[in-house]
C-alpha cells in the first residue's frame, strides 16, 4: 500500500500514466525501501510469513477421513505438518544416500590397499631372484679360484722335478742339452704360467669388485625387504582396522534395511489384500497396466557372494530397492483402482449378479449395482481416468464411460444430465452428472458398472476393498 502523507499530486499522477510493467516495478522498489527501513525483528517475520505462504501452496490443506461401525473421524494435515513430513522423508533418503556412497567408498580404498600389497611381494620375490642369480655367480667363482690354485700346485711339483733332472745330468753335454733343451721348455712354461697367474690375478681383483657389488646389491635387497615387510605389516592393520569400521557400519546399516524392508513387505502384503478384496488377481491386474514392465529374460548365471564386508549389504539394497519398485506399481495400480461410492448419500436398490428383472420379471443377469438417491444428487468420479463415451447409449439412457486404466473401466446409466465430454480428464471426485431415470428404467437411480477387461465385477467388492483402505 502506498502512504498518502509520502506522495504528492504529481507522483500520484505519473504514477498513473505508468503502463502496467512500469507499475509492477515501481511497486517492487517501493516494496523493496519499505523493507529495507523495517527492523531485523519484522524482516524475520515477513521472511517466515513467506515460507508459510510457499508451504501452504507447495501443501495445500488435506483431510483424512476414517470411517469405523457407523463413525467418522477425520484426521487433519496441515501445511505445516506435511511439510514436515517430506523434510523428514527427504533427510532420510539422503542420509541413506550417503550411507551408500560410504560403503562404495570404503571398498575402492581396500580394493587400492590390495593392489599395493601385492605389488609389494612382487618387488620382494623379484629381489629374492637377483639375489639367487648372485649366489650361483659367487659359486662359479670360487670353483674357477680352485681350478687356478690345482693348477700352480701341479707347475710347482715339475718345477721341483726339473731341478732334480738338472742335478742328475749336470756333468753330461748330452745332459747339459736336453737340460738346455728342458730349460728353454720350462721357460716358456713359465712364461705361460706367469701369464696366466697376471691373469688370474686380474680375474681375482675383478672377483673381488663383483663380490663387493654383490654384497652391496644384498645388502640393499635385504634393507629393502624388512622396508616391505614393515609396510606390509602396517597395511594389515590399516587394512584391518578398516574392516572392523565397515563391519560396525554394515551391522547398523544392514538392521536400518531391514526395518525399511520389513516395512515395505507390510505394505504391499497390505495393497495385495486390497486388490484381493476387490475381486481382482494381483498379476492380473499388474500385466494390464502399461507402466509397469514385466519382460524379463537372459541366462541364469548363479550369483556367487565376493566375501567383502559390504557383499551382504549390497545384496539387501537391491532386494529393498526391488521391492520398493514393485510397491510403487502396485501404489500406481491402487490410485487406478475405483474403491469410493459415486454416491455420498445413497441405498442400495439392486445388487449384482442373478435378479428378477425390473420390467419383465424374468431371471436375468446384473452385471452393476443400482443406487438411489434424493432428487438432484450429483454424481463423481470414483477414480482418475479419461471419459472414452459422454452420451446417450441404448437401454443405459445418458451415459458416462471412464478408462481409467490398466484394463478398469467404470460406467455410470441413467444419469438426468451429464457434466463432462468425451476425451475429457476427470480427477477423482469431480462431477461427472446428475442422478436420472433415462433410457429402460423404472426410477430415479444410478446404475454403475466396473468392468475389467470387459468383464463385469462387483462394485461393492471396490467399496469394501475402499473401507478397508480407511481401516489401515
Amino acid at each position: 500500500m502506498l502512504n498518502n502523507n509520502n506522495l504528492n499530486t504529481a507522483n500520484l499522477r505519473s504514477i498513473l500514466r505508468m503502463s502496467g510493467k512500469s507499475m509492477q516495478v515501481f511497486l517492487e522498489k517501493l516494496r523493496a525501501e519499505k523493507i529495507s527501513k523495517l527492523s531485523p525483528g519484522a524482516k524475520l517475520k515477513l521472511l517466515l510469513d513467506q515460507l508459510d505462504h510457499r508451504l501452504r501452496v507447495m501443501f495445500p490443506f488435506r483431510q483424512i477421513v476414517f470411517r469405523s461401525e457407523g463413525k467418522v473421524s477425520c484426521l487433519n494435515l496441515s501445511h505445516r505438518t506435511q511439510g514436515s513430513v517430506a523434510a523428514v522423508v527427504f533427510s532420510f533418503a539422503a542420509w541413506i544416500m550417503f550411507s551408500s556412497i560410504s560403503v562404495f567408498m570404503h571398498e575402492r580404498e581396500l580394493i587400492s590397499k590390495d593392489a599395493q600389497i601385492a605389488d609389494v611381494r612382487v618387488a620382494y620375490r623379484s629381489l629374492l631372484a637377483e639375489v639367487s642369480d648372485y649366489q650361483k655367480k659367487f659359486s662359479g667363482i670360487v670353483g674357477d679360484l680352485e681350478e687356478n690354485h690345482a693348477l700352480m700346485l701341479s707347475l710347482a711339483g715339475q718345477n721341483t722335478k726339473l731341478r732334480e733332472d738338472l742335478d742328475t745330468f749336470k756333468n753330461s753335454r748330452q745332459a747339459k742339452a736336453q737340460i738346455e733343451s728342458a730349460r728353454a721348455v720350462m721357460k716358456s712354461r713359465i712364461d705361460d704360467v706367469e701369464n696366466k697367474v697376471q691373469s688370474l690375478a686380474q680375474r681375482n681383483f675383478s672377483i673381488k669388485d663383483d663380490l663387493h657389488t654383490i654384497e652391496a646389491d644384498l645388502q640393499s635387497a635385504l634393507t629393502e625387504r624388512n622396508s616391505a615387510l614393515l609396510e606390509s605389516t602396517q597395511m594389515r592393520r590399516d587394512i584391518k582396522v578398516l574392516e572392523n569400521k565397515l563391519v560396525s557400519l554394515e551391522e547398523k546399516e544392514n538392521e536400518t534395511i531391514d526395518q525399511l524392508t520389513d516395512q515395505t513387505e507390510s505394505q504391499i502384503a497390505n495393497m495385495e489384500r486390497i486388490i484381493e478384496i476387490s475381486g481382482l488377481h494381483v498379476g492380473d491386474l499388474m500385466e494390464s497396466d502399461d507402466s509397469f514392465a514385466v519382460g524379463q529374460g537372459g541366462p541364469f548365471i548363479a550369483a556367487k557372494p565376493d566375501g567383502r564386508p559390504g557383499g551382504r549389504l549390497a545384496s539387501k539394497l537391491n532386494n529393498l530397492e526391488s521391492k520398493l519398485s514393485y510397491s510403487e506399481s502396485l501404489q500406481s495400480v491402487l490410485r487406478k483402482m475405483p474403491m469410493a461410492t459415486p454416491l455420498q448419500a445413497y441405498y442400495i436398490t439392486s445388487t449384482f449378479g442373478k435378479r428378477r428383472d425390473p420390467v419383465n420379471k424374468k431371471w436375468s443377469m446384473h452385471y452393476g449395482l443400482d443406487m438411489g438417491s434424493t432428487p438432484g444428487s450429483i454424481i463423481t468420479a470414483t477414480s482418475p481416468g479419461k471419459v472414452v463415451h459422454a452420451g446417450w447409449k441404448g437401454n443405459f439412457g445418458k451415459l458416462v464411460e471412464i478408462d481409467h486404466g490398466a484394463g478398469i473401466v467404470t460406467r455410470y446409466g441413467h444419469l438426468s444430465k451429464i457434466m463432462v465430454k468425451k476425451g475429457q480428464e476427470v480427477s477423482f471426485g469431480e462431477k461427472i452428472g446428475v442422478i436420472g431415470s433415462t433410457g429402460r428404467s423404472t426410477g430415479r437411480h444410478l446404475h454403475y458398472e466396473i468392468l475389467f477387461k470387459d468383464k463385469g465385477l462387483d462394485p461393492m467388492k471396490f467399496v469394501k476393498a475402499g473401507r478397508y483402505v480407511f481401516q489401515e
